[in-house]
């Protein structure tokens, strides 16, 4: 089982005010606030996307092939989640839209302000 998620970042502050913004259309929220660590939590209270400088106080990097994967209520909010990444300093990656993985998938993609790519989707036929 998966207990959650860390993103690294170069900028704590900034990366705060992106992902305040972004993850509360997905219900999420900050409940954890350290100077080298933030944690997001959903609606059960656990926190589950922590975003970190990194500890051995190298920069921050993201991988390649390496994404970040949310799932969203419905397709409102998958254009939702896309809409404010890019208001809010983020790059598109992929618009929101049907794709080929399956034929219920509504997803779309940006990275954050540090490069960290980010998924976020639905399934239509709610499975």
């Amino acid at each position: 089982m998966l207990s959650g998620v860390c993103i690294g970042t170069n900028d704590i502050e900034a990366a705060g005010i992106f992902y305040d913004k972004v993850l509360a259309k997905l219900g999420m929220q900050r409940v954890l606030d350290e100077p080298h660590e933030l944690g997001y939590a959903g609606s059960d209270g656990r926190t589950t996307v922590f975003v970190v400088l990194p500890f051995d106080e190298q920069p921050a990097t993201f991988g390649n092939g390496t994404q970040i994967m949310f799932y969203a209520p419905d397709a409102d909010g998958v254009d939702a989640f896309h809409a404010t990444a890019l208001e809010s300093g983020g790059t598109d990656e992929g618009a929101p839209g049907p794709r080929h993985y399956h034929p219920d998938y509504y997803g779309a993609y940006v990275r954050d302000l540090d490069g960290n790519k980010l998924n976020v989707s639905v399934d239509l036929a709610g499975k």
